[in-house]
């Protein structure tokens, strides 16, 4: 079977990673904090950093940053393909997809949230933030090169309502957690609602899914920044970002539990290979000790500058292919 045709799937958050696309780092940040319609989520070391980059991109801003953050995609791409990982990366935004964008900015950073893959389902999500509601365009040329001629469905959300950022629907691949056939949906009110949670629920009812929505506060950008799964039975939480607790299907599992400070950090943001191996930061050592003494693999990563924007190694991934 060719590559262009090969099987489109994902079964779980650990499942053997086959295929993946890896981010570019691109963003040209809104002219004003106006234009986002409420505060943007960062690490909070990233206050200041941020601060002044708007209306300008952070290359311009921060050229040295801006490599360490191209080189960062690129270690994490190396160390995927050194395991075996097909690695694929979305195409960079073009001069008339940012003339488009305007006043609202363009972010082309973590290819996790526009679009994302549950069984044999590939989704185009919608987000919230308007400098964020083109990232899916630079991944549709190999979405329609894999997905098309693949077996897996392809669809979209319908469009969102008119507003600011209005009623929706909306739902981004960050909230979405697969665990075969339960699918986990985080609820905090900065990026799916319920109107989005409601059209995944419908959608993938036919196909044997259950759908279960996971209420956040509404700090908290994706349910991926408050609960990792690492393998069967073993997961990452921060218990002050679930204020109802963990989903009764995972309540059962031995759990590493990390502070705000840690999850605000990114420490829930790493990425399974598979279920032997794990990938983070050095930033979370103790968590990668945790984990090493429960016979996991741990790769580390500096992600020191991804993390600046709220996101670290599932934030910069979406899988295609991962699967026994």
């Amino acid at each position: 079977m060719s590559a262009a045709t090969e099987n489109v799937r994902v079964d779980s958050e650990f499942a053997p990673l086959r295929t993946v696309v890896v981010a570019q780092s691109e963003f040209r940040a809104p002219d004003n904090q106006e234009l986002i319609g409420h505060e943007m989520p960062v690490e909070p070391a990233a206050v200041g950093v941020l601060d002044v980059v708007w209306g300008k991109t952070f290359g311009e801003v921060y050229p040295d940053k801006q490599r360490a953050w191209e080189a960062e995609r690129e270690e994490l791409a190396a160390v995927l393909e050194r395991h075996g990982v097909e690695v694929l990366r979305p195409r960079l935004f073009t001069a008339a997809e940012k003339a488009a964008a305007g006043p609202e900015g363009y972010a082309n950073f973590f290819v996790r949230d526009p679009w994302f893959t549950v069984g044999e389902n590939v989704i185009e999500g919608v987000l919230q933030f308007p400098h964020r509601r083109r990232e899916v365009l630079p991944s549709r040329d190999l979405l329609l090169a894999r997905v098309m001629p693949a077996a897996a469905h392809y669809v979209s959300l319908p469009q969102p309502g008119i507003g600011h950022p209005g009623p929706g629907p909306f739902l981004e691949g960050g909230d979405v957690l697969v665990l075969g056939k339960q699918v986990f949906v985080g609820l905090s009110g900065m990026a799916s609602n319920a109107l989005g949670y409601n059209w995944l629920a419908k959608y993938l009812r036919p196909q044997g899914f259950t759908v279960t929505p996971v209420r956040m506060p509404e700090h908290v950008l994706h349910l991926d920044c408050a609960l990792g799964l690492v393998r069967e039975g073993l997961l990452i939480a921060c218990p002050d970002r679930l204020p109802d607790g963990l989903p009764a299907a995972l309540r059962e599992w031995e759990r590493i539990e990390v502070t705000e400070d840690e999850a605000a950090a990114m420490a829930t943001n790493g990425l399974p290979i598979d279920s032997e191996t794990y990938i983070t930061d050095p930033r979370f050592d103790r968590v990668g000790t945790l984990l090493k003494e429960r016979g996991i693999t741990v790769e580390y990563i500096d992600f020191s500058v991804s993390r600046l924007f709220g996101g670290a190694f599932r934030c910069s991934t979406q899988p295609l292919l991962r699967a026994e």
